[in-house]
Protein backbone atom coordinates (compact mmCIF):
# COMPACT_ATOMS: atom_id res chain seq x y z
CA UNK A 1 0.00 0.00 0.00
CA UNK A 2 1.37 3.51 -0.93
CA UNK A 3 1.89 5.76 1.71
CA UNK A 4 -0.66 8.58 2.16
CA UNK A 5 0.04 12.30 3.01
CA UNK A 6 -2.70 15.01 3.81
CA UNK A 7 -1.88 18.46 2.60
CA UNK A 8 -1.83 20.98 6.10
CA UNK A 9 -1.83 23.87 3.71
CA UNK A 10 -5.41 22.52 1.94
CA UNK A 11 -6.81 20.03 4.84
CA UNK A 12 -8.12 20.63 7.79
CA UNK A 13 -8.56 24.40 8.06
CA UNK A 14 -11.18 24.00 10.64
CA UNK A 15 -8.50 24.35 12.85
CA UNK A 16 -5.12 26.05 13.06
CA UNK A 17 -2.01 25.16 11.05
CA UNK A 18 -0.35 23.82 13.98
CA UNK A 19 -3.05 21.61 15.37
CA UNK A 20 -3.36 19.83 11.81
CA UNK A 21 -0.67 17.19 11.93
CA UNK A 22 -2.62 15.62 14.84
CA UNK A 23 -5.92 15.53 12.96
CA UNK A 24 -4.45 14.41 10.04
CA UNK A 25 -2.99 11.21 12.11
CA UNK A 26 -6.05 10.60 13.69
CA UNK A 27 -7.66 10.12 10.29
CA UNK A 28 -5.55 7.78 9.15
CA UNK A 29 -2.73 9.26 6.95
CA UNK A 30 0.77 8.03 7.27
CA UNK A 31 2.36 11.48 6.91
CA UNK A 32 1.75 15.47 5.62
CA UNK A 33 3.19 17.54 3.41
CA UNK A 34 2.64 21.65 3.91
CA UNK A 35 3.10 24.65 1.22
CA UNK A 36 5.29 26.60 3.04
CA UNK A 37 5.84 26.27 6.15
CA UNK A 38 7.59 29.76 6.88
CA UNK A 39 5.36 31.25 9.45
CA UNK A 40 6.32 29.40 12.31
CA UNK A 41 9.19 28.57 13.66
CA UNK A 42 11.38 24.57 13.11
CA UNK A 43 10.51 24.39 16.67
CA UNK A 44 7.11 25.22 16.74
CA UNK A 45 6.54 22.20 13.61
CA UNK A 46 8.75 20.13 15.60
CA UNK A 47 6.04 19.66 18.17
CA UNK A 48 2.96 19.90 15.92
CA UNK A 49 4.62 17.19 13.87
CA UNK A 50 4.83 14.63 16.83
CA UNK A 51 7.18 12.54 14.56
CA UNK A 52 4.48 12.14 12.53
CA UNK A 53 6.56 12.47 8.68
CA UNK A 54 6.69 15.71 6.94
CA UNK A 55 6.84 14.30 3.30
CA UNK A 56 7.44 17.79 1.29
CA UNK A 57 7.49 21.65 1.41
CA UNK A 58 7.59 23.95 -1.06
CA UNK A 59 10.66 27.08 -1.66
CA UNK A 60 9.63 30.33 -0.69
CA UNK A 61 7.03 31.90 -3.14
CA UNK A 62 8.43 35.71 -2.37
CA UNK A 63 5.37 37.97 -2.08
CA UNK A 64 2.25 35.86 -2.95
CA UNK A 65 -0.12 39.01 -3.05
CA UNK A 66 2.25 40.61 -5.34
CA UNK A 67 2.10 37.64 -8.00
CA UNK A 68 5.30 36.29 -6.84
CA UNK A 69 5.12 32.52 -7.60
CA UNK A 70 9.19 31.27 -6.55
CA UNK A 71 12.31 32.39 -8.82
CA UNK A 72 14.02 29.60 -9.87
CA UNK A 73 13.18 30.32 -13.59
CA UNK A 74 13.09 34.16 -13.37
CA UNK A 75 16.48 36.07 -14.77
CA UNK A 76 18.17 38.30 -12.38
CA UNK A 77 16.86 36.87 -9.28
CA UNK A 78 19.22 34.41 -8.89
CA UNK A 79 20.37 35.83 -5.49
CA UNK A 80 16.71 35.42 -4.42
CA UNK A 81 16.44 32.10 -5.54
CA UNK A 82 19.20 30.79 -3.95
CA UNK A 83 18.84 32.44 -0.62
CA UNK A 84 15.52 30.89 -0.49
CA UNK A 85 16.72 27.77 -1.45
CA UNK A 86 18.94 27.30 1.41
CA UNK A 87 16.37 28.24 4.03
CA UNK A 88 14.21 25.66 2.66
CA UNK A 89 16.80 23.26 2.59
CA UNK A 90 17.79 23.99 6.19
CA UNK A 91 13.77 23.98 6.95
CA UNK A 92 13.59 20.86 5.39
CA UNK A 93 17.06 19.22 6.77
CA UNK A 94 15.40 20.67 10.28
CA UNK A 95 12.09 18.92 10.21
CA UNK A 96 13.29 15.44 8.11
CA UNK A 97 11.44 16.32 5.33
CA UNK A 98 12.15 13.96 2.15
CA UNK A 99 11.69 16.74 -0.51
CA UNK A 100 11.63 19.95 -1.66
CA UNK A 101 9.31 21.16 -4.52
CA UNK A 102 11.37 24.11 -6.21
CA UNK A 103 8.93 26.61 -7.75
CA UNK A 104 10.33 27.70 -11.16
CA UNK A 105 8.10 31.15 -10.57
CA UNK A 106 6.26 33.17 -13.25
CA UNK A 107 8.91 33.86 -16.49
CA UNK A 108 8.74 32.83 -19.96
CA UNK A 109 11.75 32.09 -22.96
CA UNK A 110 14.75 30.77 -23.49
CA UNK A 111 16.81 32.46 -20.80
CA UNK A 112 14.25 31.81 -17.87
CA UNK A 113 14.66 28.01 -19.31
CA UNK A 114 18.64 28.70 -18.63
CA UNK A 115 18.27 29.93 -15.68
CA UNK A 116 15.96 27.01 -14.71
CA UNK A 117 18.43 24.36 -15.65
CA UNK A 118 21.23 26.40 -14.00
CA UNK A 119 19.58 26.76 -10.46
CA UNK A 120 18.07 23.16 -10.39
CA UNK A 121 22.00 22.12 -10.91
CA UNK A 122 23.20 24.23 -7.91
CA UNK A 123 20.17 23.81 -5.76
CA UNK A 124 21.24 19.98 -6.22
CA UNK A 125 24.95 20.74 -5.41
CA UNK A 126 24.18 22.55 -2.64
CA UNK A 127 21.55 19.74 -0.59
CA UNK A 128 22.98 16.67 -2.29
CA UNK A 129 21.03 14.38 0.62
CA UNK A 130 17.53 15.80 -0.14
CA UNK A 131 14.85 15.15 -3.18
CA UNK A 132 13.93 17.71 -5.17
CA UNK A 133 10.74 17.53 -7.46
CA UNK A 134 9.23 19.81 -9.72
CA UNK A 135 5.80 20.50 -10.54
CA UNK A 136 3.87 21.52 -13.83
CA UNK A 137 1.00 23.90 -13.12
CA UNK A 138 -1.91 24.95 -15.05
CA UNK A 139 -1.90 28.00 -16.68
CA UNK A 140 -5.53 28.78 -15.63
CA UNK A 141 -4.48 28.37 -11.80
CA UNK A 142 -1.10 30.33 -12.29
CA UNK A 143 -0.83 32.76 -15.09
CA UNK A 144 2.62 33.30 -16.64
CA UNK A 145 4.04 30.29 -14.49
CA UNK A 146 7.28 28.97 -16.18
CA UNK A 147 6.96 25.38 -15.93
CA UNK A 148 3.52 24.82 -17.29
CA UNK A 149 3.70 21.13 -19.33
CA UNK A 150 4.64 17.77 -18.22
CA UNK A 151 6.65 17.25 -21.70
CA UNK A 152 8.40 20.44 -21.15
CA UNK A 153 9.61 19.21 -17.45
CA UNK A 154 10.41 15.83 -18.71
CA UNK A 155 12.93 17.41 -21.36
CA UNK A 156 14.57 19.11 -19.16
CA UNK A 157 14.71 16.25 -16.27
CA UNK A 158 16.33 14.36 -18.36
CA UNK A 159 18.50 16.91 -20.33
CA UNK A 160 19.74 17.35 -16.41
CA UNK A 161 20.19 13.96 -15.63
CA UNK A 162 19.96 14.56 -11.82
CA UNK A 163 18.88 11.23 -9.64
CA UNK A 164 17.29 13.32 -6.60
CA UNK A 165 15.25 15.22 -9.00
CA UNK A 166 12.39 14.48 -10.02
CA UNK A 167 8.90 14.94 -11.30
CA UNK A 168 5.87 16.09 -9.27
CA UNK A 169 2.70 14.82 -10.41
CA UNK A 170 -0.01 16.36 -9.65
CA UNK A 171 -3.38 14.67 -11.11
CA UNK A 172 -5.35 17.81 -11.17
CA UNK A 173 -2.57 19.67 -12.78
CA UNK A 174 -2.47 17.14 -15.36
CA UNK A 175 -5.77 16.87 -15.86
CA UNK A 176 -5.98 20.88 -16.70
CA UNK A 177 -3.16 21.04 -18.93
CA UNK A 178 -3.85 18.24 -21.25
CA UNK A 179 -7.07 16.79 -20.95
CA UNK A 180 -6.21 13.06 -19.82
CA UNK A 181 -4.20 13.08 -16.78
CA UNK A 182 -4.28 9.09 -17.47
CA UNK A 183 -1.89 9.28 -20.21
CA UNK A 184 -0.04 12.37 -18.90
CA UNK A 185 0.59 9.27 -15.70
CA UNK A 186 1.70 6.45 -18.44
CA UNK A 187 4.02 8.68 -20.29
CA UNK A 188 5.66 10.50 -17.22
CA UNK A 189 5.38 8.08 -14.69
CA UNK A 190 9.53 6.74 -14.61
CA UNK A 191 10.01 10.23 -13.88
CA UNK A 192 7.69 10.60 -11.01
CA UNK A 193 8.98 10.64 -7.51
CA UNK A 194 5.99 12.54 -5.80
CA UNK A 195 2.23 12.05 -6.27
CA UNK A 196 -0.97 14.46 -5.55
CA UNK A 197 -4.42 13.79 -5.79
CA UNK A 198 -7.88 15.65 -5.89
CA UNK A 199 -10.85 15.43 -7.66
CA UNK A 200 -12.16 16.18 -11.31
CA UNK A 201 -13.51 18.57 -12.34
CA UNK A 202 -13.84 20.61 -9.27
CA UNK A 203 -10.59 19.81 -7.25
CA UNK A 204 -12.74 18.59 -3.89
CA UNK A 205 -12.54 15.40 -2.72
CA UNK A 206 -10.58 12.78 -4.96
CA UNK A 207 -12.53 10.74 -7.71
CA UNK A 208 -13.78 11.21 -10.80
CA UNK A 209 -12.30 12.57 -14.25
CA UNK A 210 -12.03 8.91 -15.30
CA UNK A 211 -8.49 8.49 -13.48
CA UNK A 212 -8.66 4.49 -11.62
CA UNK A 213 -6.85 6.04 -8.32
CA UNK A 214 -6.85 2.47 -7.21
CA UNK A 215 -4.75 1.15 -10.05
CA UNK A 216 -2.70 3.67 -9.24
CA UNK A 217 -1.94 2.62 -6.32
CA UNK A 218 -1.49 -0.99 -6.62
CA UNK A 219 0.91 0.15 -9.80
CA UNK A 220 3.26 2.21 -7.02
CA UNK A 221 3.18 -0.85 -4.93
CA UNK A 222 4.36 -2.80 -7.52
CA UNK A 223 7.27 -0.50 -8.91
CA UNK A 224 8.52 -0.63 -5.07
CA UNK A 225 9.57 3.07 -5.21
CA UNK A 226 9.07 4.74 -1.86
CA UNK A 227 6.43 7.57 -3.79
CA UNK A 228 4.05 9.24 -1.30
CA UNK A 229 0.69 9.59 -2.15
CA UNK A 230 -0.77 12.99 -1.06
CA UNK A 231 -4.00 15.08 -1.25
CA UNK A 232 -3.90 18.39 -1.92
CA UNK A 233 -7.38 19.09 -2.78
CA UNK A 234 -10.42 21.93 -1.50
CA UNK A 235 -12.85 20.03 1.34
CA UNK A 236 -16.25 20.42 -0.22
CA UNK A 237 -17.39 20.02 3.81
CA UNK A 238 -15.43 19.33 6.67
CA UNK A 239 -12.06 17.33 5.92
CA UNK A 240 -12.85 14.40 8.23
CA UNK A 241 -16.14 14.23 6.82
CA UNK A 242 -14.83 13.60 3.35
CA UNK A 243 -12.43 10.75 3.73
CA UNK A 244 -14.30 7.77 2.43
CA UNK A 245 -11.87 7.97 -0.66
CA UNK A 246 -8.48 7.53 1.79
CA UNK A 247 -10.61 4.39 3.33
CA UNK A 248 -11.54 3.04 0.35
CA UNK A 249 -7.69 3.13 -0.95
CA UNK A 250 -6.22 1.90 1.62
CA UNK A 251 -8.71 -1.01 2.25
CA UNK A 252 -8.85 -1.30 -1.54
CA UNK A 253 -12.45 -2.50 -1.44
CA UNK A 254 -13.83 -1.16 -5.40
CA UNK A 255 -11.84 1.03 -7.87
CA UNK A 256 -12.13 4.51 -7.28
CA UNK A 257 -12.74 7.78 -10.44
CA UNK A 258 -12.51 5.52 -13.03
Amino acid sequence: MPRFAANLTLLFTEVPALQRAELAAQAGFDGVEILFPYDHPAAEWERSLAGLPLVLINTPPGDWAAGDRGFAAVPDEERRFRDGFLRAADLATRLKAERVHVMSGVAKGPMAEQVYRENLAWAAAQAPGLGLTIEPINPDDMPGYFLNDFDQAARILDDLALPQVGLQFDLWHAARIQGNAAAVWATHRGRVSHVQIAGFPNRNEPGGGGFDLTALCAEIDASGRRIWVSAEYRPSRATVHGLTWLHALKGRARPIGA
